[in-house]
């Protein structure tokens, strides 16, 4: 008897829609739905505990589920569609993904430019503090804490012994080569 091959079609983000690829790290199966269990290994294989990885997988999911759904009712297992992440840009962020989630580089350079006073190629804790600062738009409390989360942990994941966060880390959360990165860096740190 001849055995079936898989049809089983995998999701692949756009080769230049970066903020697909920066999601697409936690579609942990590939179909371009990100589940909270798949937000939650996703943050556990880079390096987060327990309760950081939960409480991201239920804020992320509960907050990013019915923007990315747009037509579709309410699905209490929250699912994300990464082809749709764009639709859930938040406000009071760096601009560096522009509506359809594409990288803009003049965005990316000027974080550094007004910000990164101490190094010019990395951020301070302090540095950061002002660039989240001068993001943060008025009324605009979910986009501002959206904005300090991300960075916060990012900060907390990167940030090298001297305590700055390297413009090369920073490009690669943005295209999401980070995220495997860090998850081959825990999986080596395991095995050694």
């Amino acid at each position: 008897m001849a055995s079936s091959a898989s049809t089983e079609v995998k999701f692949v983000p756009e080769e230049d829609n970066f903020l697909q690829r920066h999601v697409a790290f936690f579609d942990r199966n590939k179909d371009g739905i990100v589940y909270p269990s798949e937000t939650y290994q996703g943050f556990r294989a880079i390096g987060c505990g327990y309760l950081l990885s939960a409480f991201a997988s239920l804020f992320i999911n509960m907050g990013l589920s019915s923007k990315t759904r747009p037509g579709k009712g309410f699905s209490l297992s929250f699912p994300i569609e990464v082809k749709n992440i764009h639709l859930a840009k938040h406000g009071s962020d760096s601009g560096v993904y522009d509506k359809n989630g594409r990288f803009v580089e003049s965005k990316f350079e000027e974080i550094f430019a007004k910000h990164s006073k101490t190094h010019p190629d990395a951020l301070t804790n302090k540095e950061l503090k002002e660039l989240l600062n001068s993001n943060k738009e008025a009324n605009d409390r979910k986009g501002a804490f959206a904005s300090f989360t991300e960075w916060k942990i990012l900060y907390y994941l990167c940030k090298d012994k001297n305590g700055l966060l390297h413009k090369d880390t920073v490009r690669a959360v943005y295209d999401g080569s980070l995220f495997e990165k860090l998850e081959k860096q825990r999986a080596s740190k395991k095995h050694a």
